[in-house]
């Protein structure tokens, strides 16, 4: 379980170093918007919020 997290931890590095070798920054908020819209999908899927949610998109 421990080497799972670590391999998680180590491809959040490898992104990091990616855009700020070759400057592209502009993944960054492509990428946050992506973590925040699964994380709201994920967290509303069993609430009554979901259907509200889900009309959205």
């Amino acid at each position: 379980m421990a080497h799972s997290a670590g391999s998680r931890l180590n491809i959040f590095k490898e992104l990091w170093s990616f855009m700020r070798v070759r400057k592209k920054w502009w993944l960054g908020p492509i990428i946050g918007t992506m973590l925040l819209l699964s994380f709201l999908i994920v967290m509303t899927q069993g609430s009554a919020v979901a259907p509200f949610i889900y009309a959205l998109f």
